[in-house]
């Protein structure tokens, strides 16, 4: 099965869980799902030193279900075309999944205010790289992913609202020939379309 494939059927099971969920709250609580469109850049590294920059962009599927917590589901695309100043690119994508927690306050006007933080886990691919392992040079490489951080949300009306910055620590482990982990900071803005 092919990374990417493996992650929708995942992404389906949060969507109806959300929805079902919601359904049978009665208690006047703050439920929505929130599909986020993001630019993203990446501050990464493959070894110790160079620092690199990757650029790329973000979708992401949440919802709250009771009383701020919820769950979230990240899949990230980035590209370096000079990665640690190698001469080597590094293409990645990253799917992640785990729990979120919001601070929602509303307002009387339309401009709301959500302040979340997450920890999510899931994979990372690099691919049309270089990876030095045991085993020889890999161009490709599955790495185990975890997400820490959070952002915050402007609302602009009942269904949109501007995602002004999310902040996340990213932890891979992808081959390096020195310690094999590496830790990268992203940053991301966007938009978030709503269903209350």
């Amino acid at each position: 099965m092919r990374f990417g494939a493996r992650y929708f059927p995942l992404l389906a099971a949060v969507s109806l869980i959300a929805v079902g969920l919601k359904a049978q709250s009665a208690k006047p609580d703050h439920h929505e799902i929130d599909l986020a469109l993001t630019y993203t850049a990446q501050y990464s590294n493959l070894v110790s030193t160079p620092t690199f920059w990757q650029q790329g962009g973000a979708v992401e599927l949440s919802t709250q279900t009771l009383h701020g917590f919820g769950a979230a589901a990240n899949i990230t695309g980035t590209h370096a075309k000079n990665a640690a100043d190698s001469g080597v690119g590094l293409d990645m994508v990253t799917a992640t999944f785990g729990p979120r927690y919001t601070w929602y306050r509303p307002s009387t006007t339309s401009h709301s205010l959500a302040i979340f933080g997450q920890g999510l886990i899931g994979e990372s691919h690099g691919f049309n790289s270089y990876f030095p392992s045991a085993n020889g040079a890999l161009t490709d490489y599955n790495s185990f992913a975890l997400q820490v951080g959070g952002g915050i949300d402007l609302g602009l009306s009942r269904h949109f609202a501007v995602r002004a910055v999310q902040a996340d620590w990213l932890r891979t482990q992808f081959p390096n020939s020195t310690t094999n982990v590496q830790n990268s900071l992203r940053l991301s803005a966007g938009i978030v379309l709503r269903v209350p």
